[in-house]
């Protein structure tokens, strides 16, 4: 049943996806409202600037979580929307210097994490825990705040339970999971962190596959409620850029036959595992010598955090934070012409933040 109804959400929203344009804007409205409906009127105001920055400025300063609904603010000027009107980004990219508050305002703004995690749902976050030796300031792991904020979110939204998992190829799982700090933020946040059985590897087909049909894969990963992908952004030696479809190779066994015919083997895995929220965290991005880093001259801190239902665009934008676009990096090439997502930036409606330290 979880996973009839995670490919009836993916199918929906890929019968929808030929026109970005017309066809977000309608999804989100209908999503908006709803969130709307909840009281959560953070997501909905965030087109206002001025008040409302100033107000996520405090929190900002005071380091307090975002609350559920924003401070009342005065009429915008004529030429903005209005606060009633509901936001169309399928996409977006916030800026700041902490990253919980980039997690949340990123999330309000596609409709709440409401939206992705109904009560009772079974969760995995999936985020970048490659190797056992750094620490994420190395920008080899995803930001353990970043995680932790995720994980949060989720259960406040009334998930039944948050797991979080990854597959280290540096160091054994319990070691990496530690020094990442993923595990601490996972655990204080009040997830569980699951180191992942091989028993629980099992064949799994991929029926939209044009290099591969079926490949081992972790199973709850496919039988959860919800995947959420929480991938680093950093370069990465054969597949250029490691972002969110790269990432999802985490959950995959015998990693490295998989790396004939990349690109478009890892766009057949995205087919399948679909995830429905993703989150890139760019809090800090490797720039050379992915992925696992280990130099912090290769380390550039650009204190953003992109969101997006759709994996494609939301790692299309995360490569122009590297100078390159979408259709530079094979794997995003290969998404893009299954109809996995959308390549074009200019065709995903997309809302750009920039919170006041």
């Amino acid at each position: 049943m979880a996973s009839q109804r995670k490919n009836a959400w993916y199918d929906e929203r890929m019968d929808k996806h030929g026109d970005a344009n017309a066809q977000n804007r309608s999804q989100r409205a209908l999503s908006r409202r709803e969130f709307l409906g909840r009281g959560l009127a953070l997501g909905a105001s965030l087109v206002l600037g001025g008040s409302l920055l100033s107000f996520l400025s405090s929190c900002l300063r005071t380091g307090e979580p975002l609350p559920s609904s924003a401070p009342s603010t005065s009429a915008p000027p004529t030429s903005q929307p209005s606060s009633s009107t509901p936001s169309t980004a399928e996409l977006m990219v916030v800026r700041g210097p902490i990253p919980s508050a980039l997690v949340e305002v990123a999330l309000a703004g596609l409709g709440g994490m409401e939206r992705f995690v109904k009560p009772g749902a079974d969760v995995i976050v999936h985020p970048n825990i490659c190797v056992a030796y750094r620490s994420f300031e190395y920008a080899a792991t995803t930001n353990p705040e970043v995680v932790g904020t995720i994980v949060r979110l989720c259960l406040k939204a009334g998930a039944k339970r948050v797991r979080v998992m990854d597959s280290p190829f540096g160091g054994t799982s319990e070691e990496a999971y530690e020094i990442s700090g993923i595990g601490p933020a996972a655990r204080t946040a009040g997830g569980e962190m699951e180191f992942m059985h091989p028993a629980k590897f099992t064949e799994a087909e991929i029926p939209d596959g044009r290099d591969i049909t079926s490949w081992p894969i972790y199973q709850d990963a496919l039988n959860a409620d919800v995947l959420i992908n929480v991938p680093i952004a950093k370069h990465h030696n054969l597949g250029r850029l490691s972002l969110g479809m790269k990432n999802l190779m985490g959950l995959i066994q015998n990693r490295g036959g998989f790396h004939a015919n990349l690109g478009q083997r890892i766009a057949d895995l995205a087919s399948r595992l679909c995830p429905m929220l993703t989150v890139v965290d760019a809090v800090r991005i490797l720039r050379n010598h992915g992925p696992t880093g280990g130099n912090l001259d290769d380390v550039q801190q650009t204190n953003t955090v992109i969101a997006s239902t759709d994996f494609v665009a939301a790692d299309a934008y995360a490569a122009t934070l590297f100078g390159l676009t979408g259709p530079d990096i094979p794997y995003l090439r290969a998404g893009g012409a299954m109809g996995l997502g959308q390549l074009d930036l200019a065709r995903v409606p997309t809302e750009e933040i920039a919170l006041s330290p």
